[in-house]
């Protein structure tokens, strides 16, 4: 008996049917909450602040710096779909110091301490299902706090300046998915921060991130395994 070209068409459709696969799909929206560690190094213009923190006619005849450090952040973020997400962060970007001696003979030596809290937006251009680069811009709002001292003839004028800031700050970087509930970050930030004394400066942060996402699992997403149009069915 010749099949019935109707019922042949049916038997083709519940087969495609039965052999539906899936793929796993991230979800597009979480909110998450990392930590971050790395080298900090600012460019501040030490021999400029020494001549500021002095007295006045004290002359600065040299200026040995230590500008680099450890600075940390530990953030809290929601990323609203795979493009776009903020991010609420608290950063301390650690202690830099300056060691001057002076005419008439004298040393300072100081120190200038950075913390404070930021809000970004943080932009994400997925490059592959694991990597993406990040790119970010955001407000910060830091208090600096600088100590200095003079011995011999270099007397300081004071001893403890601090300063309360907003201004901004923005970077760039890399994002590597190990699960879908574990993201590493590569990132480098410049933060633009009032040194306390002569003005805003910049402070440059390179650091390594571990975020961790809430309920970002993976969710079923059906994809149909289609049959060629030319096999047919066997006779029944």
């Amino acid at each position: 008996m010749t099949p019935i070209p109707s019922f042949r068409k049916i038997i083709l459709a519940g087969l495609c049917a039965l052999t539906a696969c899936t793929a796993m799909a991230q979800s597009d929206s979480y909110p998450y909450f990392g930590l971050s560690v790395g080298k900090s190094r600012a460019r501040l213009g030490e021999e400029a602040i020494a001549s500021r923190v002095l007295t006045p006619g004290t002359v600065v005849t040299g200026t040995r710096s230590d500008s680099r450090d450890t600075g940390y952040k530990a953030f809290g973020g929601y990323q609203f779909n795979r493009y776009l997400g903020t991010e609420l962060g608290f950063f301390d970007l650690g202690e830099f110091s300056l060691q001057s001696s002076t005419e008439p003979a004298g040393t300072l030596e100081g120190s200038t301490r950075y913390r404070g809290a930021n809000l970004d937006l943080v932009g994400t251009l997925p490059l592959t299902d694991r990597f993406a680069a990040i790119g970010r811009v955001g407000a910060l709002y830091t208090r600096t706090r600088g100590h200095y001292s003079g011995s011999g003839t270099a007397s300081v004028v004071d001893p403890t300046p601090s300063k309360r800031d907003t201004t901004v700050k923005w970077g760039l970087g890399l994002q590597y998915a190990i699960s879908p509930m574990m993201l590493v970050r590569a990132e480098g930030e410049r933060y633009r921060i009032h040194d306390a004394v002569t003005g805003r400066k910049n402070v440059d942060l390179y650091s390594v991130s571990l975020v961790i996402p809430f309920g970002r699992s993976g969710a079923s997403s059906p994809r149909m395994a289609v049959m060629p149009a030319s096999q047919e069915a066997s006779p029944l």
